[in-house]
């Protein structure tokens, strides 16, 4: 079996957000999965999906710190056209990535006991963001 569908996320200011709930909220037919697999991908090149630390937020403060100084702002970047924060939004998604496979048993998505799903917003206003949810399984 497979399904697909199209997921929103809330706007969200630059940094890492824990997104685990509000994405999994929203996805449909994941009870019907015995064993399968997750796919999610973020449809956007200025912000990144991954998988992380899902208890203590101050991970995700040191995360966002640790790219505003190895990916900053200021450099000189020949694209800019939507801003200062254009073209390291781009590197910051390259590099984290857009796309999580997650496996799936009896309709959970099986994640260890300290990982939850991160957007990182990139963007200083990047608004809503949209990721497509494939589950396939039996």
């Amino acid at each position: 079996m497979w399904f697909q569908q199209t997921l929103t996320l809330s706007a969200k200011s630059r940094g890492f957000h824990l997104v685990t709930d509000e994405l999994f909220g929203q996805i449909r037919d994941l009870s019907r999965i015995k064993t399968g697999l997750l796919h999610l991908l973020l449809q956007h090149t200025s912000a990144s999906l991954t998988l992380n630390e899902n208890c203590d937020p101050t991970v995700r403060s040191d995360m966002e710190r640790h790219f505003l100084k190895t990916v900053p702002d200021n450099a000189p970047y020949d694209h800019d056209y939507e801003g200062p924060d254009d073209m390291p939004s781009h590197i910051k998604s390259s590099l984290l990535g857009v796309s999580l496979t997650l496996p799936v048993h009896n309709g959970r998505v099986l994640l260890g006991t300290w990982q939850g799903i991160w957007l990182g917003e990139h963007r200083i206003h990047g608004g809503s963001r949209k990721i497509i949810a494939t589950l396939q399984g039996e």
